[in-house]
C-alpha cells in the first residue's frame, strides 16, 4: 500500500484538530491526534513539522510564562479564581455572623451568598485540588463527543462542584456532631470555612507547580 495516503490522512487529522479542538501546545497536538490514530508520537511530531514548513498550520512562541515565584503567580490572571473564591468564603463567614436573619434587606444577600457557600465554594475547591487544571476524562471524552476540551472540563467541573458541595456539607455535620460544639452554626460555618480556604490554597499550589512544568516542556503553541 503507498505511504502517501496514509501521510495525507495523518495531515488531515491534524489540521482538524488544529481547528476544533485548539490545543495549548505541540504536546497536546500530539496527544490529542495520537488518540484518534495508530501513529507514534514522533511521525506526528514530524508531520506536524512537515505541515509548518508547507504554511498549512502555523505555530507562534508561547504565551507569557509563568511567573518564577508562587507570590508572583498569585498576582497574575491565573489565580483570579483563587481569590475570587477566597473573597467569597470570608465575605459569607463575615455576613452570616454580622448580619440578623430579620435585618431586611440585607439578609437576601445573606441568603444569596449562603447558597454560594454551601452548593459551591466546598465542592469547587475541592475538585481544583484535585484536579488543578483539565479532568483526566475530559479529553476522551471530548473526542467521542466531538467538541472542545476546554468547554466540556467547565461543565463537568460545575457538576462535580455541586455533587461534592452538596457530599461535603453532611460529612461536616456528622463529624460535628461527635465533637463538643455539636451541629450548630458557628461550627458549621467555621469548619467550611477552613476546608474551602485549605482546599483552594492546596488547589493554587499545586496548579503553579504544574504550569511550571508545562513552561519547561512547552516549546510552541499552535495556531489555526
Amino acid at each position: 500500500m503507498p505511504k502517501k495516503p496514509t501521510e495525507d490522512e495523518l495531515d488531515q487529522q491534524i489540521i482538524h484538530t488544529v481547528e476544533t479542538a485548539k490545543p495549548e501546545s505541540v504536546q497536546q497536538l500530539i496527544d490529542q491526534v495520537q488518540a484518534l490514530s495508530s501513529k507514534s508520537k514522533q511521525e506526528i511530531l514530524n508531520r506536524i513539522m512537515h505541515l509548518q514548513q508547507e504554511e498549512k498550520i502555523h505555530l507562534k512562541p508561547p504565551q507569557t510564562p509563568t511567573p518564577e515565584k508562587l507570590t508572583s503567580y498569585l498576582g497574575s490572571n491565573h489565580a483570579r479564581w483563587y481569590w475570587v473564591t477566597i473573597t467569597l468564603t470570608i465575605a459569607t463567614a463575615i455576613v452570616v455572623f454580622t448580619v440578623p436573619e430579620d435585618a431586611f434587606p440585607l439578609v437576601y444577600v445573606r441568603y444569596v451568598l449562603g447558597i454560594i457557600f454551601i452548593l459551591w465554594l466546598p465542592g469547587y475547591a475541592f475538585i481544583k485540588a484535585l484536579f488543578p487544571q483539565t479532568l483526566p476524562f475530559t479529553r476522551a471524552l471530548a473526542h467521542s463527543l466531538g467538541t472542545t476540551e476546554k468547554n466540556l472540563d467547565t461543565i463537568e467541573r460545575v457538576a462535580l462542584s455541586l455533587g461534592m458541595s452538596i457530599a461535603l456539607v453532611p460529612i461536616v455535620g456528622l463529624l460535628l456532631n461527635y465533637t463538643p460544639w455539636g451541629i450548630r452554626l458557628t461550627p458549621i460555618v467555621l469548619s467550611l470555612t477552613t476546608l474551602t480556604l485549605a482546599f483552594a490554597t492546596t488547589a493554587i499550589a499545586r496548579e503553579y507547580q504544574i504550569r511550571i512544568k508545562q513552561d519547561a516542556s512547552r516549546i510552541l503553541i499552535p495556531a489555526s
